[in-house]
């Protein structure tokens, strides 16, 4: 099995991690799941950690092919259309987006010129489809329970979680954001485990577990069996779902969720200026 070229980007303001994957071969390459840094109180974005991740592309001579969304991210805005423009590559996120778009549409009461066809991507990925990265072969799985519109993509010997499990000492994603559901979680974290235990895993964010002393973000399939405090092999379906309920509804909103939500639905482009050239995000009062 092929193994790609993985360089992870860590942002510690948003727990984020940024990827790069690269087929050594032909230098074609992925970005996973980037980073628009962006302060609230002021409202102010930077491309800082995005230019970092652009910077690696350049240094090492690759070719982008593609700049993946796993999912509607509710803590970082992507960065995706300005990598886009900088360094070339398709945008692209999961076939169901569209059920997010139509919920979050309501949310945040967006007119008619908010599409919720997944347009505002340049491809979306069915369950199950295959795509190159140079002669490597990805594959996009879908793996709902976080949010319905979350992919996995197995590339080579790595496969690129998003938000369904975080290191075997922090457990697993939440799964009350609407259209989550515990119980589609432990399904599709059930299908991961399917893959090969050597199968590299690469999260999305790591939060360090107590105990821990630094940030860390790949373990594999076999580890995450074997130990993940929420679902290792064994843990029955009620359980998990019962656990996860109950600890879904000790976590406050992320901070960025409703900046987040609003941007990445739109493939991380701004709202529609009005007449005096700005662009605004909505606040809804009571919402969610």
């Amino acid at each position: 099995m092929s193994s790609p070229e993985v360089k992870g980007f860590f942002d510690p303001a948003t727990y984020t991690i940024s990827y790069v994957v690269w087929d050594r071969d032909t230098k074609v390459c992925a970005v996973i799941d980037s980073l628009l840094d962006f302060d609230q109180a002021s409202g102010r974005t930077s491309t800082r950690s995005a230019d970092q991740l652009i910077a690696y592309v350049q240094e090492n001579g690759l070719i982008c092919e593609w700049i993946i969304d796993t999912h509607v991210h509710a803590d970082h805005l992507t960065a995706a259309p300005y990598i886009r423009d900088q360094i070339g590559g398709k945008t692209a996120i999961g076939f169901n987006i569209g059920v997010v778009q139509s919920v979050f549409k309501k949310v945040f009461n967006e007119d008619q010129r908010f599409h919720t066809d997944g347009s505002q991507f340049d491809h979306l990925f069915k369950d199950g489809e295959t795509y190159k990265i140079g002669n490597l072969t990805g594959r996009a799985l879908h793996t709902p329970g976080h949010t319905p519109a979350c992919m996995s993509h197995v590339i080579g010997d790595a496969v690129f979680v998003g938000d369904t499990i975080f290191m075997p000492d922090f457990g697993t994603a939440r799964c009350d954001f609407p259209g989550g559901d515990a119980g589609t979680l432990f399904d599709s974290i059930q299908s991961l485990f399917e893959l090969a235990e050597e199968t590299r895993v690469f999260l999305c964010h790591d939060y360090m577990a107590p105990g821990r002393d630094r940030y860390v973000w790949e373990t594999t399939i076999g580890e995450q069996k074997r130990a993940n405090i929420h679902v290792k092999d064994g843990t029955s379906r009620d359980d998990f779902i019962a656990m996860r309920t109950q600890r879904d509804a000790t976590l406050d909103m992320p901070k960025l969720i409703l900046p987040s939500v609003q941007i990445n639905m739109r493939a991380g482009d701004m709202p529609p200026a009005e007449d005096n050239g700005l662009s605004y995000l909505k606040l809804p009062i009571d919402a969610l």
